[in-house]
């Protein structure tokens, strides 16, 4: 039986204190009728605080009304409504002994304006979005550039109002962040475009202002991936050197803990080392580290989408990864989806009563 203890000691850092290293992954739900969490997203988060995850992050959270989403039930944390829902959430995690943090997100060149109450607003990115005869939509503006930080800092600032003990930034897989990072997509030839220091100008320029914002001592968290939706085998740094161009100006701006998104956890990132995402984010810059994928699972995320099964899986090579202290958290997403208590029985050794996950799960709120 492997002995999972590293899992379940407790850590510290310059501002978030957890019991364990166990992070609920965020996983996007649309249960939120009217872009509202009601009572039952209430409870789901809840459950999990009770299964006794370390810290959970939320479901992706929508920035504004208009550009930020196309997925439908998607909650936000603009409305009235949404923010007394959301503080429904807060107390429950909090009255469960849990702590829990928002990921924020704006789904930029990935949102579908016809599944949207605005389908006549153009999405926006770093570049715009070309097909093969013509322009979809027009490279972001100076103003549309301001406005979309903006809504970041204040849907951050209302966030530590309403007690969530973090908030994330949703800075990967293609999305409005992420289309800033990757030179596939990010063509300008402004300021906010070119090399590492242009490319990372929006990320940074949200941090450091949510950073004034909020102060010093309010733990911000960045989620970043190499991989992107249109290409499972993009590469946003392609060595050692680019990615600490690419993480260095987030840390100086103010970003405490990098979350780097994988598709499976335990593959190695660059030739010649076998640090995986979050390995190497945590050498370059000395940051607290968070890893994730398909962790306790035999497949990964996408096989789910085909109708295919994943089983429990060893936890072996995630335990000699976090003893070498490679990454500091590891991020658990559909294990914890299909059962609140993977982290009990996990600690409990209990893992013959593990369940096998299976498509049915991604359309349920447990």
């Amino acid at each position: 039986m492997t002995d999972t203890h590293i899992l379940f000691q407790p850590v510290e850092f310059d501002n978030l204190s957890l019991k364990n290293r166990i992070v609920m992954a965020p996983m996007t739900r649309s249960f939120s009728p009217g872009n509202v969490p009601g009572e039952d997203v209430a409870a789901y988060y809840r459950r999990r605080a009770e299964g006794e995850v370390g810290l959970i992050l939320t479901e992706g959270v929508s920035t504004n009304e208009t550009t930020a989403t196309g997925t439908p039930n998607v909650p936000n944390i603009v409305t009235d409504a949404a923010k007394a829902g959301w503080k429904k959430v807060v107390e429950g995690v909090h009255e469960a002994g849990g702590k829990i943090g928002i990921q924020l997100w704006h789904e930029g060149p990935f949102r579908n304006p016809k599944n949207t109450s605005h389908p006549d607003v153009p999405s926006w990115s770093a570049s715009g979005v070309k097909t093969a005869d013509k322009q979809l939509w027009n490279p972001m503006s100076e103003s549309e550039i301001e406005t979309a930080i903006t809504e970041f800092v204040d849907a951050a600032v209302a966030a530590k109002d309403l007690g969530f003990d973090a908030v994330e930034f949703h800075g990967a897989h293609s999305y409005l962040i992420d289309s800033f990072f990757w030179d596939q997509t990010n063509l300008r030839d402004d300021k906010w475009g070119g090399d590492w220091t242009g490319r990372t100008r929006f990320a940074a320029e949200i941090i450091r202002r949510t950073r004034e914002q909020v102060g010093a001592d309010y733990p911000l968290i960045i989620r970043l991936s190499q991989w992107k939706q249109q290409d499972f085998n993009a590469k946003t740094a392609k060595n050692p050197q680019e990615m600490e161009q690419w993480l260095t100006p987030l840390v100086k701006a103010g970003i405490d803990i990098i979350h780097m998104s994988q598709r499976r956890f335990w593959e190695p990132t660059f030739e010649g080392s076998p640090l995986n995402d979050a390995g190497w984010a945590k050498k370059l810059t000395g940051k607290p580290a968070i890893s994730v994928g398909s962790v306790g699972l035999s497949g990964e995320f996408t096989a789910a989408y085909a109708g295919e099964s994943s089983e429990p899986a060893s936890l072996d090579r995630l335990i000699e990864m976090m003893e070498r202290e490679e990454f500091d958290l590891i991020a658990v997403g559909r294990a914890l989806l299909q059962d609140p208590d993977w982290a009990l029985k996990i600690r409990e050794s209990r893992q013959d009563e593990l369940k096998t996950f299976t498509k049915d799960a991604l359309g349920t709120l447990y």
